[in-house]
C-alpha cells in the first residue's frame, strides 16, 4: 500500500495536498483497495462550500456505495472532470489522476492538523 510522505490523511481514507491556492483532495489506496473496482464517482458542485468532515460526494464500486468527506472546510474550487468517464482512475492512480477536488479552505492552517504518512501508516496497519 502506497502512503506517499508529501501528503496529509483522515481517518476516513481521503488524502489532501496543500497548494499555494488550494488543497487537492483524494481517496487512498487503502481506500480504493477496500472498494475495489470503481465504477462511479459523484463529484461536488464547483463553487460549493463544504464544512470540515462534511460530504462531498460519493465514490460506487463493485462492492458498495461510500461517501467521500472534505479533510478541510472551504469552497470548491475545481473537479476532476476525467472521473467521469474514467471512474477506473481511482484504482490505477489515486494520488495523481484520480483526485477528485481542489477546496480553496477556509482556514490555511487546516492541512497541518490533519495524520501525518506515518500516523496513516499506523492506523491501517490494524
Amino acid at each position: 500500500m502506497q502512503v506517499p510522505e508529501n501528503l496529509r490523511y483522515t481517518a476516513d481514507h481521503e488524502w489532501a495536498r496543500a497548494t499555494d491556492e488550494a488543497v487537492r483532495v483524494g481517496i487512498t489506496d487503502f481506500a480504493q483497495d477496500a472498494l475495489g473496482d470503481v465504477v462511479f464517482v459523484q463529484l461536488p458542485e464547483v463553487g460549493a462550500h463544504i464544512d470540515g468532515g462534511g460530504v462531498l460526494g460519493e465514490v460506487e464500486s463493485t462492492k458498495s456505495v461510500s461517501e467521500i468527506y472534505a479533510p478541510v472546510a472551504g469552497v470548491v474550487v475545481a473537479v476532476n472532470n476525467d472521473l467521469a468517464d474514467s471512474p477506473e482512475l481511482l484504482n490505477a492512480d489515486p494520488y495523481e489522476r484520480g483526485w477528485i477536488c481542489d477546496i480553496r479552505p477556509d482556514d490555511a492552517g487546516a492541512v497541518s492538523g490533519l495524520l501525518d504518512a506515518a500516523a496513516y501508516s499506523q492506523l491501517t496497519a490494524g
